[in-house]
């Protein structure tokens, strides 16, 4: 016997980035030359960062100032 479907009474909401619109605020995580994720410092975008490239290192990781509307590269040290 099949169970009845069960509809939630709300959706969850959707966080969407959308490519078309430029960042005014935090810190970006660019991968291979895309906007994935955003940060509200610049400490958290250069761990998360780091330990990307520590796990992938063939990909090109950068973090991007909103404010300064600069890409920050990490340093090879780090």
């Amino acid at each position: 016997m099949k169970k009845p479907l069960t509809i939630p009474d709300e959706p969850h909401p959707r966080n969407i980035t959308r490519a078309d619109l430029v960042m005014t605020e935090g810190f970006g995580l660019e991968v291979d030359g895309r906007m994935k994720t955003v940060f509200a410092t610049l400490e958290a975008a250069q761990k998360r960062a780091r330990d990307l490239k520590a796990e992938f290192p063939m990909l090109q990781v950068k973090v991007y100032d909103a404010a300064e509307k600069k890409l920050l590269e990490l340093s090879q040290t780090e």
